[in-house]
């Protein structure tokens, strides 16, 4: 096959822009054409699943000429034994540019393929995670055998009301909840929807809570029932949920309290997990010994940053501040007495 970074044919060069556009046009025409709801999204899926093949292959394998590329293609679940065609190549090259925000620009000197930033793909953990989303289903898909052997966490009710928070999010519409909070009676809530966030498996929706006159966290595992209803609000403009969350492990915020230095002595083994798997973005690690390192964070001090270090156990120590170091040893000096109680109680029986 003729090397080349566009599509050529007959000398004459056809934008990919155009080949694209006239691509999707027939792609929503036929659409609109088929009445069955399940063809139609059987086809966006398939469609979608190909980009997300493309994006992976290029991410693992950093450089590919197209007929490295087409041979791939044609070896894997989606290419059926068939070669893939540069046309269809380039589509979907413009279409990883358009939902994922990244290009898959062409080396003209060893006309190879590459993705131009992929670490602006890894940075970003909200298309990181869709990407990881698609990826492991498309596993699931090629082989069916394989379902029984890729494991997943339950994931807690509450995800059949996401469409409806976007909703709500993008037309600017105040939601009516029926909300079940821990140890209290279903409240009925009138909520503006800012931000979403899934933390330990649970999905989280951040805004203004009117009867309590401030913002909140509403978990959908906890709702009863949601219906966007025709009051609208608007987005504060010197609102981000990014900053907003920026101080704090997990979704716990309190404005009284102001981000302090934190330091954490992480031993042995659990010094490459911390590394692998920092504890918040504002890890720095400022001692290394044989022994031992010590991680630096920038936090408030909310109860579920004392749950995490707790579930440390025996493998890191709180060094800073003393208040935090004092918090977690009389956590754990409860947790001792409770233990040596009931080995007391169980030697008299």
């Amino acid at each position: 096959m003729q090397k080349r970074c566009i599509y050529d044919k007959k000398n004459k060069t056809l934008p990919v822009f155009f080949i694209y556009a006239a691509f999707l046009q027939i792609h929503l025409l036929l659409l609109h054409y088929i009445s069955d709801i399940n063809i139609k999204q059987k086809m966006i899926s398939k469609t979608f699943n190909r980009y997300i093949w493309l994006l992976n292959t290029l991410l693992q394998q950093r450089r590919l000429t197209f007929d490295e590329i087409s041979n791939r293609w044609r070896d894997s679940y989606l290419g059926d034994g068939k070669p893939l065609a540069l046309r269809t190549f380039h589509m979907h090259r413009e279409a990883i540019a358009e939902l994922f925000g990244v290009e898959v620009k062409c080396d003209t000197s060893t006309y190879e393929y590459y993705i131009s930033s992929p670490d602006s793909l890894r940075n970003d953990t909200t298309r990181q995670w869709l990407l990881n989303s698609f990826t492991v289903t498309n596993i699931i898909k090629a082989g069916h055998n394989m379902k029984d052997r890729i494991l997943f966490e339950d994931i807690p009710a509450g995800t059949e009301y996401i469409q409806t928070v976007i909703d709500a999010m993008q037309r600017g519409r105040v939601l009516l909840i029926d909300y079940q909070p821990f140890g209290s009676p279903i409240a009925t809530y009138r909520f503006n929807p800012y931000a979403m966030k899934v933390y330990r498996q649970r999905w989280y929706v951040l805004g203004y809570l009117h009867e309590h006159e401030g913002i909140r966290n509403i978990a959908l595992d906890r709702t009863i029932d949601m219906e966007i209803t025709d009051e609208t609000f608007t987005m504060p403009k010197d609102f981000y949920a990014s900053e907003y969350y920026a101080h704090t492990v997990g979704i716990f915020v309190n404005n009284q309290l102001k981000p302090r230095k934190v330091v954490v002595r992480a031993y042995g083994l659990h010094v490459e997990y911390m590394r692998s798997l920092p504890l918040h973005s504002s890890q720095r690690e400022i001692a290394t010994t044989a022994e031992y390192s010590d991680f630096e964070y920038y936090l408030c001090l909310t109860p579920e940053l004392t749950t995490h270090l707790l579930a440390m156990g025996e493998r890191a120590e709180v060094i800073s501040p003393m208040e935090l170091r004092d918090t977690i040893k009389s956590r754990l000096s409860q947790a001792l007495r409770q233990y040596s109680q009931l080995e007391g109680n169980t030697r008299l029986n």
